[in-house]
């Protein structure tokens, strides 16, 4: 019975000719299907390389604050009556092309005991012009000190696609912090 009847009626053949034939090329479809991956796998790349930077400059300030808190440690700075912003100059002069001096955030407190030190990341406080008016301490201490050294860095970065952003500050930036707790060596304060 359904073997009569005709499977396409002849007057739509001239209509799906066309269709038949963009059904059967092939040529452009590896570029309609990069089309549907593209931008996911771009939004990724994104997000790879933004994470590497900001993991890599996380890395770097770790080590700024190791080789600067040595400075404290030993007593060099107490001794030589430095101050913050000399201390701030030194810091600078550990660092590479990464970051902008001007930008670093250093707070040095010192403590009687390990218990008592301070740990947490001070929270920062802006001005009206976006500017961090924190008021930072700068306490080496003296032999035998439990000191805490916290240098903290605004990262700017850049909102990624499909929504990823590593801002942590209602800035839009990124803040960066290496802490250092350590206990002043015994050194001597001047010439005996």
């Amino acid at each position: 019975m359904f073997a009569a009847v005709p499977k396409t009626p002849a007057i739509w053949k001239p209509l799906l000719r066309p269709l038949q034939r963009l059904r059967s090329n092939q040529s452009g479809g590896a570029a309609v299907e990069f089309g549907f991956v593209a931008a996911p796998f771009i939004a990724l790349l994104i997000a790879m390389v933004q994470s590497a930077i900001v993991f890599l400059a996380g890395r770097e300030l770790d080590e700024v604050v190791a080789l600067s808190s040595r400075y404290i440690l030993t007593g060099q700075a107490q001794t030589s009556n430095m101050t913050q912003a000399q201390f701030a100059t030194y810091v600078c002069g550990q660092t590479s092309a990464l970051f902008n001096c001007n930008n670093f955030m250093i707070n040095v407190q010192n403590y009687d005991s390990f218990s008592s030190a301070n740990i947490t990341t001070p929270t920062l406080t802006f001005n009206g012009l976006g500017q961090v008016n924190n008021t930072w301490n700068w306490s080496p201490g003296g032999p035998g000190s439990i000191v805490v050294i916290q240098l903290m860095y605004q990262w700017p970065v850049v909102l990624g696609p499909l929504g990823f952003n590593l801002a942590n500050l209602g800035n839009g930036n990124r803040l960066l912090v290496s802490t250092a707790v350590f206990k002043n060596e015994p050194y001597q304060n001047g010439p005996n």
